[in-house]
């Protein structure tokens, strides 16, 4: 079975993308720790996963592959050129729209704890890395992973993820990452970084 291309992904990705991540993500801790519930997770993980999208899809950082059945969204360094893809409707409104308060505290709060952990010198971020469950197993994951990756050894730059899966530091130091820091609030987290190639 021929493996399928890999792709930068459009505005037109965002759909499948969204609910491959929504999919993937269903026992991430950190998701789970934002929405806990269950009746509301689809709909506040989609607000969220669609909301890295739209922040990131401009800047030609999201690789997918399957039509969407597998996605890295990276974030370039500060100063990277955006891609013209014209405007993007984020269709969520701002971001005290898309949640009520106490899970909006939840999702700043994580996100300021783990940006303010992470180096200060320029790098490639993998913000999200997802694979659709009924996709698994292929190694499409390490594939989009890696599109990433070539990027940033081209700026000649590292790369940083961050990572709340026990399971996945051990998949990721295989892949050649390496564990440089670690958070234990509000959930267990581990930074790994690969260095420029």
């Amino acid at each position: 079975m021929t493996t399928p291309e890999i792709t930068i992904a459009t505005p037109a990705d965002r759909e499948a993308i969204v609910g491959c991540l929504v999919a993937a993500f269903v026992q991430d801790p950190v998701l789970r720790y934002l929405f806990p519930d269950e009746d509301t997770y689809p709909r506040y993980a989609a607000a969220f996963f669609g909301h890295l999208f739209d922040k990131r899809v401009h800047r030609s950082a999201i690789w997918t592959i399957g039509g969407g059945a597998s996605a890295a969204i990276w974030e370039p360094p500060a100063g990277q050129p955006a891609a013209a893809h014209g405007h993007v409707p984020s269709g969520d409104g701002n971001t005290a729209d898309r949640y009520p308060a106490d899970v909006l505290a939840r999702v700043e709060g994580y996100d300021d704890t783990v940006h303010a952990a992470l180096p200060t010198y320029p790098f490639w971020y993998l913000g999200v890395l997802g694979t659709h469950p009924d996709s698994a197993g292929r190694g499409w994951g390490r594939a989009v992973m890696r599109a990433g990756l070539d990027r940033a050894a081209a700026d000649g730059l590292p790369a940083i993820l961050e990572t709340s899966n026990p399971g996945n530091v051990e998949l990721y130091r295989r892949a050649g990452w390496e564990v440089v820091g670690s958070l234990s609030e509000p959930v267990p987290t581990w930074i790994m970084q690969q260095p420029p190639r």
